[in-house]
This record gives structure tokens, sequence and C-alpha cells, in this order.
């Protein structure tokens, strides 16, 4: 005898499935799911009545064209099992739910850990609002509103073109607290709009909104509405309707935003019309129409192939693509499918597997950085282990419970054959070279800049002219320095005249000792001001040749404070160069080894250097500017106070004599090959977590 089914249970139609069967779809409202089934499943639930299995299987086959086993009436029952889509009502199904439960029931300390990252919270039913106020919204579903929007948002965009500067500029001058209070409320604005916009097209179309919540993903508050019941639509274009009408409503918000802002004043509603405007129907597209996670953008990608439980799906055939493959098992594909859908599942299965990996890493680097250190480091490896290490553990004990099945093939042994090249790769020390950033210069060799803002007096020595030691090569002059010079020489006079006067004067003697303190510290200004005038006196620091000169040290000509003036070469001076290598590397790099130099320009092309000398304190401050970040350079820096160009991580300098003659004007970056011992990737890797392991504990 057939079990009883469950009598809240309701079957609709469903649309046609990709190879054009009838469906239907299965609705649990309790649980609010819903189960697509197909035609033999339907004739099979639709007879259940009869109680009995032969009896059933006799009436589909006799009554259709179909032709139904035993094999299919037990798939229905363990699909109606499984869910728990039966009526309970002996002894052992009250059993049978029990051990259920139990199974489900973890500890408190274990469910805060599941959902922690993400949970919901309803807060409203929506149904009686949405009752009440679908027929005020009845514009929103017209063409020719959408034909209007598409107009405004062709006229918002002219208005901006003719402000465009003004435009970009907008966020930068709202960042006091009226301007965020804007930003806030145009942004709360916008995801409630998008909720609405779900719900009331589930509505129009017939139905049940039963839930309308936030949802915290990673501590961040987003809003949600359940719109699980369009999966009870036969009509796919309803259906993708529903699913596109929360990006609609942001997209025709911020058409209208963008004509509000070019007439709205300076202030909380401009600012948040610019948003509106601009971000967040961008950040809305970048998360919600990605297929890659639960979104709009996956029920979209699933409505329109047509495919419910997509990722599902394709997740299983993936894996079973990846088992063949590996071992050649010969199992059937779960579903069968034309060549163009499987590939298409298969992509996009290991697609997300690769977004999902990045996400929910910088998932758990946010975790870890939120929280205090022992606190965020649990938390790390937990996300790390649960989200990433578990579902390919997972899949290894699948394939060691089929190690009986795992025989010498064609597959095995190119999985073999490849694990055992990947194996080398990683742990061999194959890698014996070392590529490190460097400027190849002469080893006499000084730039020189402007030490103060000011104009030339005077002629300058040009480009290609021989000097010799202190010679003078341009005068600056600095007007702002001469007057400060001039204050602080007329300072340190007065108050000369009020320390020779002190012993006749009353009031002078009072201040006793200090005014002689500050006559002392006038004239250490003065002395300095008056160094830093005699540094505007450019001189050849040694006896060479001018290499390269500013073109603009002309007559009367004005320079900014740091501009390069000269380039200087020494008379016979050989080339030098200055590699810099990371902590790593340090400690691998062969002691008087030579090195290659390789230019960035081809035209130059390789130098062989010889006596590489390494510093054994890190580099402060980098000098060399074209291999600084900020300069196009490959070394990341950062702006110091103190040392200039400051390395965000710890470099040395690699001092490498006796170059091969080269025709060169000017400091040449490029790289340098270097010998070093021996390593593997492995090791690296090694290397660079305790590395960062020692970083994070000394924090």
């Amino acid at each position: 005898m057939l079990p009883p089914l469950r009598q809240d249970l309701t079957l609709h139609p469903g649309p046609a499935d990709t190879s054009g069967a009838p469906t239907w779809t299965l609705h649990d409202p309790a649980a609010n799911k819903f189960y697509q089934l197909s035609w033999p499943a339907f004739e099979i639930l639709s007879r259940w009545p009869l109680s009995d299995q032969r009896a059933l299987l006799e009436a589909v086959n006799c009554e259709t064209t179909l032709s139904v086993g035993e094999d299919e009436l037990e798939a229905v029952v363990q699909l109606l099992h499984r869910h728990n889509l039966l009526l309970a009502w002996r002894a052992e199904d009250s059993a049978r739910l029990g051990r259920i439960a139990g199974a489900r029931r973890v500890s408190k300390a274990m469910w805060l850990l599941k959902h922690y990252l993400f949970f919901r919270m309803p807060l409203v039913r929506p149904m009686p609002m949405l009752q009440r106020c679908a027929p005020w919204v009845e514009w929103a579903f017209k063409p020719r509103f959408w034909w209007g929007t598409g107009l405004v948002a062709l006229f918002g965009l002219y208005l901006v073109s003719r402000r465009w500067d003004e435009f970009t500029h907008t966020f930068a001058s709202y960042a006091g607290l009226q301007g965020f209070l804007g930003i806030g409320l145009a942004l709360s604005l916008a995801k409630v709009l998008h909720e609405l916009g779900h719900a009331f097209t589930a509505y129009r179309y017939g139905c049940r909104v039963p839930t309308m919540g936030v949802a915290f993903l990673v501590m961040w508050p987003v809003l949600y509405t359940d719109t699980n019941e369009a999966w009870k639509l036969m009509r796919r274009e309803d259906r993708l309707k529903i699913g596109a009408a929360g990006m609609l409503s942001e997209l025709a918000l911020a058409a209208f935003a963008t004509v509000a802002w070019s007439f709205l004043p300076d202030g909380p509603l401009r600012a948040g019309a610019f948003m509106l405007a601009t971000s967040t129907w961008l950040l809305t597209l970048a998360i919600n129409a990605s297929p890659f996670m639960r979104f709009d953008g996956y029920f979209l990608l699933a409505d329109w192939v047509n495919m419910p439980n997509l990722h599902d799906r394709a997740f299983a055939m993936a894996r079973w693509w990846l088992r063949e493959r590996l071992f050649g098992f010969d199992d059937p594909a779960p579903e069968s499918f034309s060549a163009s859908r499987r590939r298409f599942l298969i992509v996009f299965a290991i697609l997300t597997w690769l977004y999902r990996l990045g996400l929910f890493f910088g998932i758990a680097l946010t975790v870890y950085h939120m929280f205090f250190k022992t606190l965020g480091l649990a938390l790390l490896v937990v996300e790390l282990g649960v989200f990433i290490v578990m579902p390919v553990v997972r899949e290894v004990l699948a394939w060691r419970r089929r190690r009986a099945d795992i025989h010498w093939n064609a597959q095995t042994r190119r999985t073999v054959a490849v694990l055992a090249v990947l194996l080398a790769i990683v742990v061999i020390p194959w890698r014996g070279a070392l590529r490190a950033p460097a400027v190849l210069s002469a080893s006499q060799s000084q730039s020189l800049y402007a030490a103060q803002p000011g104009y030339v007096s005077g002629a300058a020595v040009p480009t290609g002219q021989a000097v010799v030691a202190g010679q003078l090569l341009v005068q600056l002059v600095s007007p702002e320095l001469d007057f400060r010079l001039a204050a602080a020489q007329g300072q340190a006079q007065q108050l000369r005249w009020q320390v020779e006067q002190q012993p006749f004067a009353t009031k002078l003697r009072e201040e006793g000792d200090v005014l002689r303190r500050r006559w002392a510290a006038a004239q250490a200004e003065v002395a300095g001001l008056a160094e830093e005038r005699e540094r505007l006196a450019v001189r050849a620091p040694f006896a060479g040749r001018v290499v390269d000169a500013n073109l603009f040290l002309a007559d009367g000509a004005w320079l900014a404070r740091g501009e390069p003036l000269y380039h200087i070469v020494g008379q016979d001076s050989e080339l030098k160069a200055e590699a810099f290598i990371g902590e790593q590397d340090h400690a691998a790099l062969t002691a008087g080894s030579s090195g290659v130099f390789v230019a960035n320009l081809p035209e130059f092309g390789s130098v062989r250097c010889a006596a590489a000398q390494m510093d054994q304190v890190n580099v402060a401050g980098l000098e060399q500017r074209t291999l600084a970040s900020l300069y196009g350079g490959p070394i990341a820096v950062t702006r110091s106070q103190h040392n200039g160009l400051a390395p965000t991580t710890a470099i040395y300098r690699v001092r490498l004599s006796h170059c091969d003659p080269l025709p060169l004007t000017r400091e040449l970056p490029g790289t340098v090959l270097l010998a070093r011992q021996r390593h593997s990737l492995a090791g690296d890797a090694w290397t660079a977590l305790l590395g960062l392991m020692q970083h994070e504990r000394g924090l």
C-alpha cells in the first residue's frame, strides 16, 4: 500500500522542460518550497489515491502513452519521504521525524558558527499592503512609462554632459554630516524601492509574498523579499520580470535622479541624487547581476536557460565530468542534456567555484580583521576550513569510497602523469635565478635638484660641458627666501641691541637670560637661511661632464622646488648597478656572484656585472624614483615625511660593480638577473607562511 500524501500539497502546471516535455510544480506550503515534476511523476501523483502500487502502475500505463515501472514509482516515493511530503500518522513516522529533528538539532555554539555570517530577520508580511497599493502602481507596468524613463535618462545624460566636471566632483563636495545624511537616505530609498519592485511584480502575476525583511551578510544588512512562489508560474517571461524588477526599479530611479541633480540646489538632497544617479545602480548591477551567488542574476539566468536549481545541477555535472576525466569511472551523467548544454553547465560550475573561492577567502580575511586577534584568527581558520577546505575534503573522500572502481586506464595514467609533473614543479628546487628591479648608472654620478623655488639668474652651464669640482653651474634666486632672511636678520639685529642695552633698562633686565636665548635662536635661524640661500648657487660636486641639463635653465626662468637641474657623470667613471631584493631572497642570495642587467629599453640590451655586494640593513628610503610605484616603477612605496619614498615592505640593496662599458648619459631602469641558492615553490610558500605568522604575532 502507498503511504498517504499530505493534504495541504498543491499541484500547478509548469513550463515545458528543455526537451519540450510538460512539467508540473508541487508546492509545499509549510516549507514554502517548490518541486518540479516530470510527466511520469505527475501521472503517478495524480493517481496516488488508488493507494495500491500495482493498481497505480496499471492505471498509468493503460490510461497514458507512458510506460512506468516500479523504479519510477520508487523514485517518487523516495522523493516524498526525503522531503517530508507524506502524511505522518503512524508511530514509526513520528520516530522517523524525531530522528530527523534530532539530526538537524545543533548546539547554540554550532548554530552561531553557521549563522553569524548570514541570517535572515523577517520584518513584515506585505500582502495586505500590496493588495491596497497595487492599483496605485499600475502605471509602473505600462510600456509608455518605460519609454518615458528612457527619454528621461537621455535628457539627464545630456544635462550632465554640459556640467561634467561639476558632476564628477559632487561626491567630494559633500563630505560633511549633511552630505552623508543625504547619501544614507538615498541608499535606503534605493534598496527599499528595489525590494518593492520584486514584491509588486510578483503580486501582479498572482504570487503570494509571505515576508519581507533584512538579511545580514558578514554583519552587513541587506533587504530581501520572499518571491519563491514565482516558481509556480508557467511563463518564463513572467518569472524573468519578477527577477529583474528590483534592478529595473533602481535604474528608473537613477534616470530621474540624474535629471534632478541638474536642478537641485547644493545640499543633502543633491548629494543623495548624485548617489542614486551613480553608485547605487552600479553597485546593484555588480552584486545582484552576478549569477555565481543566489542573487537576482542567478534566478534570471536559471529562468533564462529554464533550469531550476541551476547551481546544484551544474555542480553535479561538473563533479561527474571531473571524476570521469581523472579516473574514468564510466558513470552515466547525472542528467541527459545536449552536448552544448552540458558544456555550459560544466564551465558555469567551474567559474562559480573560482568566484566563490575568491569571495570566501575575502570574507575570511574580513572576519579576521573585524575582531580582536585571537578570535579573528580562530574565525579565519573556521571560514577557510568550512567553505574552502571541507568541500575539497568531501570530494576526496568520495573518491576514496570508490577506490575499488579505480582501475589502470588511460584516464588514471594521465592523472598520475599530470600529478607527477605538478608535484615535481612544486617540490623540486629548480628555481636558481633571481629577478630584481635595478638601475644602471655611472659609478660617480649625481643628480642635482632645485633646493627652493626661484628663478635663474645669469647663464647656466649647458649639456656636454666638462666641469671641475666646485664650479658654479647655475645661480638661482628665491625672493621668498631673501625676504625671510632679511626679516630674520632684522629680528636678530633688534635682539642684539636689546641684549646690549639690557644692563641699562629695567624692563629688559627682567627678561633675564631668556633674551639671550632668543638672540641665539635668531642667529641660528639667520645662519640656516643663509646656508639655504648658499645652496641656490648650484655647484659641481666633482670633476666630470654634464650629461643632462634642464631645458628651462634660461635667464629669468622660474623653477619649482625639487625640479631636476643637472645630471653629472665623473671623468672615466665605470658603470654600476643597484638592485633591490626582498627579505626572502636576501638570505638565499649567493654573495659575490655576478649578475646581468637587462634594460627596460631594448636598444640598450644587456650588461654583465660582477662583484655583487649586499647591504645588511634594509632600505629606509628609496632614492631611485624610476623604480618607485608612485612614478610607475615596480617597487611599492609610500610618501614618508622622514624617509621620502619609503618601501611598504623590507627591501635590501645589492650593489654590482665592474659592469661592461656602455654609452650612458642617465640612470637606466631595468632588471638584474642574480644567481641564488636553488629553491622550490613549496619552500617559498612555507617561508612566506612563516613570515606572515611571525608578522601577525608581532603586531
